[in-house]
C-alpha cells in the first residue's frame, strides 16, 4: 500500500471518529437535558403538592374556627332575643352575599364542547366547537333573570365580586382555572329556572352549534359558600 493509500484510508478512520465522538457529545448533551428538566419538572410538582397541602391545612383551621365562631355565637344569642336576632341577620347576610353554603330545589346544567368534528364540513370555525366564557356569562344571566338565588359553576360560588373570563379552552372563574365540561348549579324555582331551555333561548343556540347543553331539574342541589376574600379598596362605609 503506498503513502497516498494510506494517507486516505488514515483521513476515513479520523472522519468516522470525529463523527462517532459528535454523536456522543450529542447524546450525552440531549441525556443531561433530558436529566435536569425532569428534575426540574419533579421539583416543581412538589413545590405545587407542598402548597397544596400547605392551603388545604389553612382551610381546614379555617373551617374549625368558622365552626367554633357560630357554635360561640350560637351560644350567646340563646337566651337573648335581641342577639337572636342580630345573629338572624347575620345568617341571612352570609346567605345572600355567598358566605354560607346553601341547599334547595333547583336545576343543574351541563355545558360541554360540541362533538362535531372538526374536520366536518359544518365548520368554519373551530371557536364555534367550544364552549366560551361569554357562553357561561348569557347562561348565568338568564339564570338571574329566571329567580335564581344562588350559582355555581363547578363547585365555584358566584358573587357579586365572581369574575368570568376565557383564556383558550379553558375559562377563570373566581381567580380559579376550570375547564369544560361546565357543570352550573343554580337554586330556585325548577319550573321558572327550566325554561331556560325555551325555544330560542340561549342554550337553544348552543345546541344548534352543537354545543352540549343537559338540562335537569332536582329537589335538593347544594352549592358551596364562597372562599375568598372580599377586599373593597374603593367603597367606603358612610357614618351616619
Amino acid at each position: 500500500m503506498n503513502k497516498k493509500h494510506v494517507a486516505i484510508v488514515l483521513g476515513i478512520m479520523c472522519f468516522l471518529l470525529a463523527f462517532a465522538i459528535s454523536i456522543q457529545i450529542k447524546t450525552v448533551t440531549n441525556s443531561n437535558s433530558t436529566i435536569s428538566q425532569d428534575y426540574e419538572e419533579n421539583n416543581l410538582r412538589a413545590e405545587v403538592l407542598k402548597y397544596k397541602e400547605r392551603y388545604d391545612r389553612r382551610y381546614a383551621e379555617l373551617e374549625n374556627a368558622e365552626n367554633e365562631l357560630e357554635k360561640e355565637r350560637q351560644e350567646a344569642t340563646t337566651e337573648d332575643n335581641e342577639l337572636k336576632e342580630v345573629e338572624k341577620q347575620i345568617t341571612n347576610g352570609n346567605k345572600q352575599i355567598g358566605f354560607s353554603e346553601v341547599t334547595g330545589p333547583g336545576v343543574i346544567l351541563t355545558l360541554s364542547d360540541s362533538k362535531i368534528s372538526a374536520n366536518s364540513a359544518m365548520v368554519s370555525d373551530l371557536n364555534e366547537l367550544l364552549v366560551h366564557d361569554m357562553d357561561v356569562l348569557s347562561v348565568i344571566n338568564e339564570l338571574k333573570n329566571a329567580g335564581a338565588e344562588a350559582i355555581s359553576i363547578n363547585d365555584q360560588r358566584l358573587i357579586t365580586t365572581s369574575s368570568i373570563s376565557c383564556g383558550g379552552n379553558i375559562i377563570t372563574i373566581n381567580g380559579e382555572k376550570v375547564g369544560a365540561p361546565f357543570e352550573i348549579k343554580a337554586i330556585g324555582l325548577p319550573e321558572q329556572l327550566a325554561a331556560l331551555s325555551r325555544p330560542g333561548g340561549y342554550i337553544s343556540i348552543l345546541k344548534d352549534y352543537g354545543i352540549g347543553a343537559d338540562l335537569k331539574k332536582s329537589e335538593s342541589i347544594t352549592i358551596p359558600k364562597y372562599t375568598g376574600v372580599i377586599d373593597f379598596e374603593y367603597a367606603k362605609t358612610i357614618s351616619r
